[in-house]
């Protein structure tokens, strides 16, 4: 331990310097205009490793954006960490609501805000200097494989194809993904769980155009209106999700299991306090822990519709839209909760509109065992780092490759995260605290250690 701290200390100023010059990138997957920026940012990435002592260090294109993959192969009877992580980001819109710019990395209170500065540049950049560091002291104790990819935030539709392409050279023991958090340097936790995603796109259509809402008000239903009745009618009183079959699949956890759950940290009026709200809402007979980590949900990412210009424009339009998204849990199958979704808007839609629903991406929940020999190594890491042993705890986020690397690399997936839930991912503002940068730094070749010496 104190061979890492020794190195960390003496490259403190470069591995933040560093950071800050791979979040000035605005590597945002989801518009064409930043393909270039995508691009130039992956070119960091792969620089970086290449500088780091990692061998065999290639940009591989794709039919999206490009994947950078690097390995260091020490001794092929050593087990073989393949670190995944991912370089594009989220939008950053709306722009108004960011204190600095999202692309201008600021640090203020001890925490570096950013786009991406979390989730995952800020994540993935601390494996690349904790490889650095194991190569530069001699310390490394298994090969180790880098996929760092730029679509996760699009949903990573090429990951699998160059998954499928590349099994022999993806080859390892474990998958170790930091895209994930923990509870507090405080109190530090690994996650063993993530819910699955559907996300769609609904579209509602009323008249061949744009009427005037004087002359046509009150004779034509409004798609407006509409799209906001049958969404509002997607949750019943008690917050239940009200499309027939939706929690068929889904694994009920006993007693003992929620309980347990429920035993970590959490207080409801910080909670509420830092989110500036009055009241916690969610599916009636659960724990804000579970609502969060166990149970599905299906919420409104977007809806647009009409005019929303300046000024005032008496429309009554056309057509109304909307994102939605749906988090799964285990047993629940992504395509198939999509289709359940579809037939149900559709069945309610009233004659006077028709709907559309366009699927965009998805992905399977995933649980990883606690009883595995890579689980045990970073509960020893993080022990040794932190001084406490890690709680284990579910996430509410998604990961969709979790289960494309089991499926495909027949691989679990370690999720050793380290950042916060208050660090506004997908949100203006997003920040990530240096304390947990360097944090990860120092826990990751202790990974690295203890993963060798228990396989």
């Amino acid at each position: 331990m104190q061979t890492i701290k020794t190195y960390v200390e003496a490259n403190t100023d470069r591995f933040l310097d560093e950071l800050i010059e791979l979040l000035r990138f605005p590597s945002v997957s989801a518009d064409p205009k930043y393909k270039d920026d995508v691009k130039n940012a992956a070119e960091f990435v792969a620089q970086k490793l290449r500088d780091a002592g990692a061998d065999k260090v290639e940009v591989c294109p794709t039919e999206g954006h490009p994947i950078v993959y690097g390995e260091k192969i020490i001794d092929p009877t050593k087990p073989t960490v393949l670190v995944y992580g991912h370089y594009d980001v989220q939008p950053p819109d709306p722009l108004e609501l960011w204190e600095t710019p999202p692309f201008e990395p600021t640090i203020r209170d001890g925490k570096i805000f950013a786009r991406g500065a979390c989730d995952d540049k800020g994540q993935f950049y601390m494996h690349v200097k904790a490889f650095e560091l194991m190569h530069a002291t001699g310390t490394l104790a298994c090969n180790i494989k880098f996929m760092i990819e730029g679509e996760e935030e699009v949903g990573s539709d090429n990951l699998g194809v160059f998954v499928k392409a590349n099994k022999q050279r993806l080859a390892a023991d474990v998958v170790l993904i930091s895209d994930t958090a923990m509870i507090s340097l405080d109190t530090p936790s690994l996650e063993t769980g993530l819910r699955g995603l559907s996300y769609l796109e609904v579209t509602v259509t009323g008249p061949n155009r744009d009427l005037h809402s004087g002359v046509y008000g009150g004779a034509v239903a409004n798609p407006i209106t509409i799209l906001a009745q049958m969404i509002a009618s997607l949750h019943d009183e008690n917050n239940h999700i009200t499309i027939p079959g939706f929690y068929n699949d889904v694994a009920e956890l006993d007693a003992a299991e929620r309980k347990a759950l429920n035993e970590a940290p959490f207080d409801e009026n910080e909670y509420k306090a830092d989110l500036g709200i009055k009241a916690v809402w969610g599916e009636k007979g659960y724990t804000t822990i579970e609502r969060t980590g166990i149970r599905p949900t299906l919420e409104i990412n977007g809806i647009w519709g009409g005019y929303i210009g300046e000024g005032a424009k008496t429309v009554l339009p056309s057509k109304a839209h909307a994102k939605i998204s749906m988090r799964l849990v285990p047993n629940q199958e992504s395509d198939a909760i999509t289709k359940l979704f579809t037939k149900h808007f559709e069945r309610i839609a009233p004659d006077y509109v028709t709907v559309k629903v366009t699927p965009h991406h998805g992905g399977q929940p995933a649980v990883t065992p606690t009883d595995s020999t890579a689980y045990r190594a970073a509960e020893k890491a993080i022990e040794e780092a932190f001084g406490k042993k890690p709680i284990p705890t579910r996430g509410g986020g998604s990961i969709p490759i979790v289960s494309l690397f089991e499926n495909e690399l027949g691989l679990k997936t370690v999720l050793m995260g380290f950042g916060l839930d208050s660090d506004n991912l997908h949100s203006p503002n997003e920040k990530y605290d240096i304390a947990n940068y360097f944090k990860g730094i120092e826990t990751i070749p202790l990974f690295h250690k203890y993963f060798a010496e228990l396989s």
